[in-house]
């Protein structure tokens, strides 16, 4: 069964070197400072349970609220092995069932089931937070995934509050550019279509 050619608007955008991407994450200061002082994901931090992670810093902004949501208050910049990236989109399913591309519903329902990661595509965020033409992806991370996400993909995690209040700021006052100015600087990932073809991308 062929599958339908892959949305254009569908791409990952991210902060990478040659062997790290950047992932955006949001926690309570309890959870997240520590983390940010330690560079790793303490005990608390829960292995057991699905983990969402973003490389887009304004969908970030715009899930957290710029850092003031309850339980959201601590935004943290994680930067995590292309390796262990690339593993999680390998073996990762699509969060919805598309037409085209999986064979039926059952046959998706059984592969999200095993599948240790998921994919969303979002639609990215401008500097006011409204939604854009094209894509963002979310990256939900669980089990095997989510153990190795906290234990051996991550580089380094770096509190990254302060630039997003420091943004959300210049927002409010209209300084644009000046926002834009204190953004990662997010490129195309070099995924490749084999990476991809099966997230619908």
């Amino acid at each position: 069964m062929e599958a339908t050619p892959a949305p254009a608007s569908r791409r990952i955008r991210a902060l990478y070197t040659e062997s790290t991407v950047t992932v955006y994450q949001a926690y309570a200061p309890e959870l997240g400072l520590p983390a940010a002082r330690d560079g790793r994901f303490p005990a608390a931090w829960k292995r057991d349970r699905m983990t969402w992670i973003k490389p887009s810093f304004l969908w970030m902004m715009y899930r957290c609220g710029w850092g003031t949501k309850e339980g959201q208050q601590t935004v943290l910049g994680i930067e995590i092995s292309r390796e262990g990236f690339e593993w999680a989109l390998r073996h990762a399913c699509l969060s919805h069932y598309e037409r085209g591309l999986h064979t039926d519903q059952a046959a998706w329902q059984r592969e999200l089931r095993r599948a240790p990661a998921r994919v969303q595509w979002d639609p990215e965020r401008d500097l006011r937070l409204a939604p854009l033409p094209h894509r963002s992806l979310q990256l939900g991370l669980a089990g095997e995934a989510a153990r190795k996400f906290a234990d051996e993909w991550t580089v380094s995690i770096t509190d990254v509050t302060g630039t997003a209040h420091a943004v959300h700021g210049l927002v409010r006052d209209g300084e644009l550019e000046a926002a834009a100015r204190l953004l990662p600087e997010e490129r195309e990932y070099p995924a490749g279509e084999a990476l991809l073809a099966h997230l619908g991308a």
